[in-house]
């Protein structure tokens, strides 16, 4: 494990060039338009930043001398500078990304047999300050641009992709929009780089390999089947309106009922009706780990086509919280199989590297005030949610 250096904020505004790492094929089309060229130079400009990782347009050798040159003086390809990078006993790797304006996120690669997901963020921060999530103790600053999100792939990629393995070879099998930050608060941008992610001329994966979780943005999710069929992930972590009110506070806004409505009618966009939602499901200890919680989230899921993941608490700085026992995680999980789901356990991967699920924090210069807050809130040794009995 390396001790990530700091991130200073102190970082040069990039230049006015535009970054095609960020643009989509529409707009890429529209830029190649205005430069006078036809619109297939899109595509290409596609695979050679995406599928080959080139940055420099004098590598680009199917474009011509002056459109290369051109190209040069306009714009760039501009991933964002990795920090650092951490390596688990376990084999997960988390890499420290520095953004621009010098606030610092964090991307996280777990290898499995068979396959690879990488872990992207999508917000600098977030601004929903779950009590069980470190990032959201982080405060918030901003939201990620295109560039910034489907960097993270691209960096990724290059580092773990040998550069004589076949496209279809590559270390990176599954995404998930599961890091900091809320994917549907930063709406166009997200969608923009999982469309990226799918384009068979960027990334080619499958639309059941990438999978974007929200704690619930009702108005946004119910946009998202217009725009594309990623996979759908519910951060839900409460059988009941009183306790989620307490973990995720954004339920008070879309309460239990209006968020899985909103998910039934995302499934329904779908071509592919046989699709199914995931469930994600923190176990805390004595929080809402309890057999009458296993109950009533069986019941609450009954005509919601789901499968369920449950994650057990992974501790972080400032937090009370406890990592739920194994008896009772189990417990949990036969309950749900009993009642007819599917349901998993996540084994936890770089907890070393503080790389497992809610523990991803970065490097925040935070707007909100909300991180010095919480240092203080612990100093007086505050309570981060009341036990509801059951």
């Amino acid at each position: 494990m390396k001790t990530p250096p700091a991130c200073d904020s102190a970082v040069s505004t990039p230049g006015l060039k535009t970054n095609l790492l960020g643009l989509g094929e529409q707009k890429l089309i529209d830029f190649f338009e205005n430069l006078g060229e036809r619109k297939f130079r899109a595509a290409q400009i596609m695979k050679w930043v995406h599928v080959r990782g080139v940055t420099d347009f004098a590598q680009m050798t199917d474009l011509s001398k002056s459109l290369r040159e051109r190209l040069a003086s306009i714009a760039e390809v501009r991933p964002p500078e990795v920090v650092s990078r951490s390596d688990s006993e376990d084999g997960t790797i988390k890499w420290l990304i520095r953004t621009d304006g010098g606030s610092c996120i964090e991307a996280v690669f777990i290898p499995e047999n068979g396959r690879g997901t990488l872990c992207v963020s999508s917000q600098i921060g977030c601004s929903l300050d779950c009590s069980f999530c470190a990032t959201g103790k982080q405060g918030f600053n901003r939201d990620l641009n295109t560039a910034e999100i489907i960097g993270q792939v691209w960096i990724a990629l290059r580092e773990l992709t040998l550069p004589e393995a076949a496209p279809n070879n590559r270390a990176v099998t599954n995404v998930v929009l599961m890091g900091m930050g809320e994917p549907l608060l930063n709406f166009d941008n997200v969608v923009e780089a999982v469309n990226l992610m799918m384009h068979d001329c960027a990334y080619g994966l499958s639309k059941r390999r990438v999978t974007l979780s929200t704690a619930g943005v009702v108005p946004a999710l119910d946009k998202l089947g217009d725009v594309t069929d990623v996979s759908l992930a519910i951060s839900l972590h409460a059988p009941n309106d009183e306790l989620r009110d307490q973990l995720v506070p954004l339920n008070r806004k879309y309460p239990i009922a209006a968020l899985l409505d909103s998910a039934r009618r995302y499934l329904q966009k779908l071509p592919d009706q046989r699709r199914k939602i995931t469930i994600e499901y923190t176990l805390i200890d004595q929080v809402n780990d309890r057999q009458v919680h296993a109950r009533q989230l069986a019941e609450l899921l009954g005509n919601t086509p789901c499968k369920i993941n449950l994650i057990p608490f992974n501790p972080f700085p400032g937090s009370n919280y406890r990592r739920v026992s194994n008896n009772a995680m189990y417990r949990f999980r036969d309950i749900l199989h009993e009642a007819g789901y599917t349901a998993t356990v996540r084994t936890t991967r770089g907890s070393d590297i503080a790389a497992a699920c809610g523990q991803l924090a970065g490097e925040v210069n935070d707007r909100t005030r909300r991180s010095q807050r919480y240092r203080n809130e612990k100093v007086n040794n505050w309570q981060p949610v009341n036990i509801i009995s059951g």
